[in-house]
């Protein structure tokens, strides 16, 4: 009934195995097919679909230009100065002492106050003064009268001389005593002009215009002549202003005047709590050789002050004017860039493109940085978004302006420059 597998087919029959003994490969082989044709059709499909589409649908995917501000330079007149730090001290220092001995019993001033030249300051006991000064008059009048009584003596000789009746030895003595009698009257005299300048000496006397310490010794006590200390009288108006120079700085300023001429050296200071320099003044005196400990040189200024509100051993910051007026070019400080030792400024073309521009930077001005080299007025400078921009790259730039600086506080520099500080000059 049923057929084995195992009998010899013929050729004309055909031999269908079942399933489970067919061949698997040619069916894989098949299916490989079938889905490489499909992927193949697939990717056609998506070529021609993205060739139907427009380049500018294509290039609304790409991301857009980075915006950035751009400005050409401010160019100003600027002033550069030169930065030191100092000290004020008195103009004329002096140290009050009494010139004579005796009981102090009078004090006439404040202490702190403001006195003026000759001003009495204090009152030694004048009463052995008074009594030395009466004795030297009666020592005058005592020299005075031996005098007349000598004269009168040789005006008799003389007219007895003709009649021999008195020896040419005796008119000669005579006229001797005249001599050495006017030479008593004369050391009398002297006499009572130093007891005269002794009683004026116990009223002691400011010989400046100054503000004066306060007292040292009290009424009542002893004082020496020209030992004890009374007290001490500072002139402050004008007051001094020094400070110390770097031997660079020294020889910046040496040949600036010497290639502009002897200019006066003018100088503003502030003080600590101060945002603007408000004093002014001038240099009247280098000291004469520099330290070689330290390199550097003692400089003085002339400061005026009025009203007394500068006082000695006040720190001051001080700005010297490093030369004449020269027009600069000014871009914000933030707009100049460090690459490794280079200072750049990123430029925009025409055409979009920024490019670096290497810079020599100069002092600040106010917010702004002054450039010295490497940029000219026409330049197109990235004041903002400087970090979107890179330099090779397109940007969007959009048109700005560099406002002047406003100088509402002291700028201090980033970096050492040979003039720290510049400010527009005066027209």
């Amino acid at each position: 009934m049923y057929q084995s597998f195992d009998r010899p087919v013929a050729e004309s029959e055909t031999r269908i195995d079942p399933p489970f003994l067919q061949d698997p490969v040619p069916a894989r082989r098949n299916l490989r097919k079938k889905l490489i044709g499909t992927a193949a059709a697939v990717i056609i499909v998506a070529g021609i679909g993205l060739k139907g589409l427009g380049d500018s649908e294509v290039q609304a995917d790409a991301p857009p230009l980075p915006n950035v501000t751009v400005s050409r330079p401010l160019q100003q007149a600027i002033t550069e100065w030169d930065d030191y730090t100092g000290r004020f001290d008195a103009s004329q220092s002096v140290e009050i002492r009494p010139r004579v001995s005796g009981q102090l019993v009078g004090v006439h001033f404040k202490d702190g106050d403001i006195v003026q030249k000759g001003q009495l300051l204090f009152t030694i006991d004048q009463r052995p003064y008074v009594a030395a000064q009466a004795e030297a008059q009666a020592r005058i009048s005592t020299a005075q009268t031996q005098l007349a009584l000598t004269r009168s003596e040789y005006a008799r000789a003389a007219r007895l001389i003709s009649e021999e009746a008195v020896s040419q030895e005796e008119v000669d003595s005579l006229r001797a005593a005249i001599k050495s009698g006017e030479a008593s009257v004369a050391a009398a005299q002297a006499q009572a002009r130093q007891r005269q300048l002794d009683l004026e000496f116990t009223q002691v006397r400011s010989p400046i215009t100054g503000r004066i310490s306060n007292r040292r010794v009290d009424i009542g006590n002893l004082v020496g002549a020209n030992d004890t200390m009374l007290t001490t009288v500072l002139a402050l108006d004008p007051i001094y202003f020094t400070f110390d120079a770097s031997e660079a700085l020294y020889l910046k300023n040496l040949r600036e005047q010497h290639k502009e001429g002897a200019a006066i050296q003018h100088v503003q200071i502030k003080l600590q709590d101060e945002p603007d320099y408000k004093w002014q003044g001038s240099v009247d005196f280098t000291d004469n050789a520099i330290d070689p400990r330290s390199g550097t040189i003692r400089g003085r200024a002339v400061i005026p002050n009025p009203d007394y509100f500068l006082a000695p051993g006040m720190f001051g910051n001080m700005r010297q004017s490093g030369g004449g007026v020269e027009t600069a070019l000014l871009v914000p400080d933030a707009a100049v860039r460090t690459d490794q030792a280079r200072k750049i400024v990123l430029i925009v073309g025409k055409d979009g493109v920024v490019a670096a521009r290497q810079v020599e930077p100069g002092p600040l001005v106010g917010s702004l940085r002054s450039i010295r080299s490497g940029l000219s007025p026409d330049d197109r400078v990235v004041i903002h978004g400087v970090q979107f921009a890179t330099p090779g790259g397109r940007v969007n730039a959009r048109s700005g302006r560099i406002s002047p600086p406003a100088f509402t506080a002291a700028q201090t520099p980033i970096e050492f420059q040979p003039a720290s500080q510049a400010t527009i000059a005066a027209r």
